[in-house]
């Protein structure tokens, strides 16, 4: 296994800048998920990390090697891409031993690896199979497994999944977090859906146009948001921005904001705003799951809010409710058996807690 170090990375094409001095480090052994929206950036940065994109400045070390000016056959790597890349005319035991054959591997040691790595993936039964006789999900594990038999420091993975239906996807995305707790690698993951995101790495780098956003465990990226767009970005249905101002009521500190003509005032609880100053404008982010219907005895500081029920979506182990405050449309996530109705005026528990003050103008967390 090896580290992964990038050092003040950049990449040009010509006049435009795409990557704008990136600094990651994926410890040995490490999961790491480059998530972000379409032309972040982060498929090029994979691309480098290959080898198959040259660097205009900055470093990329595997281990304690530079690697700027190796070529890609020369890293040590091995990549997994959106398309399978299986040659069509070679069976799957072909297509796993054509790399090792390649590199004049001994074809004992061909045979172990194939042996080793066809049992762990359970593809065993495949090996005598073309790729154009194999499911989606069949060619994402020989894929995985022409991979595997090389026995890399470095994995990388462009967006595996795309291409396979949403309940093969669930189902892949467990084999390649099993996979990862059995062998160990050091693993670079490219997806632009955060919830593969989310559940499959150790850290997480949210990009944005050219640049890291934040770079940190999936549990603080989700609860404490850098910026409006990592907020944005991390969860599905996404964070509820709602344009407020700080007050102050009964001398503690509140967010105030306009709501069916009249102004709603929720406390701030924590030390995490203790900067705030009164009149200062902020976005005040609320997640769905952070609201619940107010039943009066809450055992958790909370703000009450109404709100008119437009839209109620059961999903089967949740309720999605879109409502109105004020001007804005929020989304709400209930249980089914405490969801509201259509057309109610629903009295919303808001876990203050929980919430994230943004502001208005850096749209940095405050």
């Amino acid at each position: 296994m090896a580290s992964l170090t990038i050092s003040d990375l950049h990449k040009s094409f010509g006049s435009v800048e795409v990557l704008k001095g990136i600094d990651l480090e994926a410890q040995s052994g490490e999961f790491i998920a480059l998530v972000g929206p379409s032309g972040c950036g982060k498929s090029t940065l994979l691309a480098m990390i290959a080898g198959l994109e040259s660097v205009t400045s900055g470093e990329i070390r595997i281990g304690d090697r530079l690697v700027n000016s190796v070529a890609p056959k020369d890293r040590d790597i091995a990549m997994v891409f959106q398309s399978y890349a299986l040659y069509p005319t070679m069976t799957v035991e072909e297509n796993m031993r054509f790399g090792m054959e390649s590199r004049g591997i001994p074809k004992a040691e061909q045979k172990e690896a194939i042996e080793r790595v066809s049992a762990l993936l359970q593809i065993g039964a495949l090996m005598r199979r073309k790729p154009g006789q194999l499911s989606g999900g069949q060619r994402q594990r020989v894929a995985m497994g022409r991979a595997l038999v090389r026995d890399p420091l470095l994995f990388l993975f462009d967006e595996p999944l795309s291409n396979l239906d949403a309940k093969l996807r669930v189902d892949m995305r467990t084999e390649i977090k099993k996979l990862h707790h059995r062998v160990g690698k050091t693993t670079v993951y490219v997806t632009h859906d955060q919830i593969e995101a989310m559940t499959l790495a150790s850290r997480i780098a949210v990009m944005d146009r050219g640049e890291v956003q934040q770079f940190d465990e999936p549990e603080t990226i989700y609860n404490r948001p850098v910026n409006m767009f990592v907020a944005g970005f991390m969860g599905s249905p996404s964070m509820n921005f709602l344009p407020s101002e700080i007050a102050v009521d009964a001398g503690k500190p509140v967010v105030a904001f306009t709501n069916n003509g009249e102004t709603a005032k929720l406390p701030i609880v924590g030390d995490q705003h203790a900067d705030l100053r009164p009149g200062q404008k902020v976005m005040f982010g609320v997640r769905p799951e952070h609201f619940a219907l107010h039943r009066g005895d809450e055992d958790r500081v909370v703000g009450e809010l109404s709100a008119e029920v437009e839209v109620v979506e059961p999903t089967g182990a949740e309720t999605m409710a879109t409502l109105r405050v004020g001007d804005q449309e929020v989304t709400a996530r209930f249980q089914p058996d405490a969801a509201p109705r259509e057309g109610q005026i629903a009295r919303l528990a808001v876990d203050m807690a929980k919430i994230s003050l943004f502001d208005a103008e850096t749209e940095q967390l405050v």
